[in-house]
């Protein structure tokens, strides 16, 4: 006998956090299923702050950094909580609906115990939406792993940094310092 997994649409999951059965939880949804997501250690506290901080310097008002929230990922049933989404300025709309993909610049992970959720289901997830540009901070190695191009559910490009700089894809005026994100 197999089993057969109930999968969850993103209005079956809004209505569960709208009724509050989810509220004791650190869940995200991701291809409909509801995932719990590890404590937040002091090292990824620290750089999800101070990257966040950098990054809102950089940008200033061309961008809203939201910190840990979620995102709408309609074609996958994912509304991820990405630990950095750099996204549209659209100010009150986000009352309304979380950032769509055409709403997303890049997103960013800081990675400890979740490397491997970070780099392989939520990569494919981001690139499937045409999330142009995925960043992923490895806490364990001190690197930036960077994933650009979307196509056909994966992402072309990816680059591992330690050093040097980095232009964002929809902000190639901006120079990003990597060891500022890594220090």
């Amino acid at each position: 006998m197999s089993l057969i997994l109930a999968k969850w649409t993103l209005d079956d999951y809004h209505r569960m956090v709208a009724s509050g059965v989810l509220d004791d939880r650190q869940v995200e949804l991701l291809h409909g299923e509801i995932v719990e997501m590890p404590p937040e250690g002091e090292p990824h506290a620290y750089f999800n702050t101070d990257v966040r901080d950098y990054l809102i310097r950089r940008l200033g008002n061309r961008v809203t950094v939201r910190e840990a929230k979620p995102i709408t990922l309609p074609e996958s049933a994912s509304e991820p909580e990405p630990d950095l989404a750099i996204v549209q300025p659209l100010g009150r709309e986000y009352l309304i609906h979380h950032p769509y993909p055409e709403n997303i610049f890049w997103l960013i992970e800081f990675s400890n115990s979740s490397l491997i959720k970070d780099t392989e289901v939520k990569r494919r997830i981001y690139a499937q939406a045409g999330i142009p540009e995925y960043w992923v901070v490895n806490l364990k190695k001190m690197e930036l792993m960077v994933y650009r191009e979307p196509f056909a559910g994966d992402y072309l490009s990816q680059i591992t940094l330690t050093d040097g700089e980095i232009r964002p894809v929809g902000f190639p005026d901006v120079v990003i310092s990597v060891r500022r994100l890594l220090d």
